[in-house]
């Protein structure tokens, strides 16, 4: 006879955001109005008022330069509203690149990539075997 030992079974799926045991830093912050980001987006901060949107490089508010990762899936279609980030951690490049649309899109240059390393937001390329 089948003991019941209040376990429960769950369902994940997995979307291979992370790329590493390095720690995650998070954080809730305000997304400006006007997106529907998915996971793995990369965000800048605009200077005028600190609320994060889509890092784009022909932004002009301070928002051109990415400094976080989001979380989860975010709709602030019609207002702004709060979500989590991750300031630091590994991050599967191919993740962030499908899940950051725009079509001046930040680019991930080698170069841009040194740049996010120093904010321990580190961009990695998987390895399959």
């Amino acid at each position: 006879m089948a003991e019941n030992l209040g376990l429960t079974s769950e369902n994940y799926t997995y979307d291979n955001l992370f790329a590493g045991d390095y720690p995650k830093v998070t954080e809730s912050v305000t997304i400006e109005s006007g997106q529907n980001l998915k996971r793995g987006a990369l965000l800048g901060k605009k200077t005028g008022d600190d609320k994060y949107k889509l890092a784009i490089s022909t932004n002009a508010d301070g928002s051109e330069v990415p400094i976080a990762v989001l979380a989860a899936d975010t709709d602030a279609s019609a207002a702004d509203c709060v979500a989590p980030i991750y300031e630091a951690g590994e991050f599967n490049v191919q993740e962030v690149e499908d899940n950051s649309t725009g079509s001046d899109l930040f680019p991930l240059s080698e170069a841009n990539r040194q740049a996010l390393r120093s904010l321990n937001i580190h961009m990695k390329t998987p390895v399959t075997e």
